[in-house]
């Protein structure tokens, strides 16, 4: 009796077939984002301007997703149908370049002095600093070069310039690779997070707006950058404190200052924590799904409605697909398509048909804060319609023209007087003068 089975016996003039490993968990992920990105496509880095955008909406599994796969947003969109309009213009990204070019002159001789003037003045002036080398094939081999070069140089007692570093930060159970302007060892061992734009600083001062996106950009790869920093022996302090250069006035000469970002590195971990990991999003999505911007348009608007979002009108300053999400909170009547605060003031009503009824006594719980605000609101509304109804103007000549007649030509006039008619005091309804 034949022991094996006719599709296991063992064919003496066959070479036994080989069983491929078993995949690990990592490489089963790597696969099946590569799936959802679509064959062939190359996956898209995850800055520190989109990571900080991710952690501000926490909530958004579509961008959570779409970040963590790889997926380029912004063709997406116009797949879509959809297109935004992010990007540089051509000749904002060549002043940049030529901006932060003049900075690094000179083995960064002019950054390392601002960084000595501006954070560390009690620190040996700064000569002649060294620049590591850190290129190496791959975001990955650089990640470990730069790594190698923070460690060797921490204990030289010499000022260091690393020019675009390559750092690690692992973003909902995906990693995602960051490359800040620069970072500086300094002669103590400490580390600076330097970041250098092209907007001007006016008098010592630049745009709110634009230095706190610079500060939640920067406090990214500060998280980034103490990552690198738990795994040595001991610890080298990384600076809470960051430099900002920018162009001085209007001028081509660099001006620096000191920005504090501890409350944007505290809310970025904190939104970071609260991200959903990327394989238990994925592992919700039915069997097929891709976010190929090869794809007919249906399959794609299918595939990216799968993916639950949370859409605000902040989102049209942060994110591709803001144009496609607005449309559809719209269509369906979402309220945080009218703003987070006011979503959150309304409670359980999360449509405007639910609100709308709530206000008119139709349907919610009158015990409920939101919607007894909501009736009240109704009331007063209504009340303020009926009362703002203009009087008929009286003819000229008539008794309602008398001193204290009630409706004496004016309405609402409060202490300026102005009549109805809109003609002003002192002059007949068909004078030019």
């Amino acid at each position: 009796m034949n022991e094996f089975p006719d599709s296991a016996s063992p064919d003496p003039g066959r070479e036994p077939s080989r069983v491929p490993p078993p995949r690990t968990r990592a490489t089963a992920l790597r696969q099946q984002l590569a799936e959802l990105r679509g064959p062939d496509i190359a996956p898209k880095a995850l800055d520190a301007r989109a990571l900080a955008a991710l952690a501000a909406n926490p909530g958004c599994d579509r961008r959570a997703l779409l970040d963590g796969v790889g997926v380029d947003k912004a063709k997406l969109a116009g797949a879509l149908g959809a297109p935004s309009a992010f990007g540089m213009s051509q000749f904002a990204f060549m002043r940049g370049n030529a901006f932060e070019a003049r900075v690094k002159a000179d083995g960064g001789a002019e950054l390392l002095r601002l960084v000595h003037e501006k954070l560390d003045p009690g620190a040996a002036p700064p000569g002649a600093g060294a620049v590591p080398d850190l290129s190496a094939i791959g975001p990955e081999g650089r990640t470990e070069r730069t790594a190698r070069a923070l460690r060797e140089a921490t204990g030289t007692g010499a000022w260091t310039l690393l020019d675009h570093p390559m750092l690690a930060l692992d973003v909902a159970g995906s990693p995602a690779f960051l490359e800040p302007d620069a970072v500086v060892v300094h002669p103590d061992g400490d580390w600076t997070v330097v970041e250098i734009k092209s907007f001007p600083m006016l008098d010592g001062s630049a745009d709110p707006a634009k230095v706190g996106a610079a500060a939640r950009q920067s406090a990214v790869y500060v998280l980034a950058l103490e990552e690198v920093a738990a795994g040595l022996d001991p610890a080298p302090e990384v600076h809470h404190r960051v430099l900002l250069v920018c162009p001085k006035d209007f001028s081509n000469l660099p001006a620096a200052s000191a920005v504090d970002v501890r409350k944007q590195r505290a809310v970025t971990r904190r939104q970071l924590a609260r991200l959903t990991r990327v394989e238990d999003i994925a592992a919700a999505l039915p069997e097929g799904t891709c976010f190929s911007p090869g794809l007919p348009a249906e399959e794609l608007i299918t595939a990216v409605e799968a993916v639950p979002a949370t859409y605000a009108p902040e989102c049209l300053s942060a994110c591709e697909l803001a144009f496609h999400c607005r449309a559809r909170s719209r269509a369906e009547g979402a309220v945080t398509s009218l703003g987070r605060s006011l979503r959150a003031e309304l409670g359980a009503l999360t449509t405007v048909p639910d609100v709308l009824a709530a206000a008119r006594g139709k349907a919610g719980d009158p015990e409920d804060p939101a919607v007894s605000a909501l009736r009240r609101a109704a009331l007063l509304r209504a009340e303020a319609l009926r009362g703002t109804a203009a009087p008929t103007v009286p003819a000229p000549g008539s008794p309602a023209l008398e001193t204290g007649a009630p409706g004496a030509g004016t309405q609402g006039a409060g202490t300026h007087g102005t009549p109805v008619s809109g003609v002003p005091e002192g002059r007949e309804a068909g004078s030019c003068r």
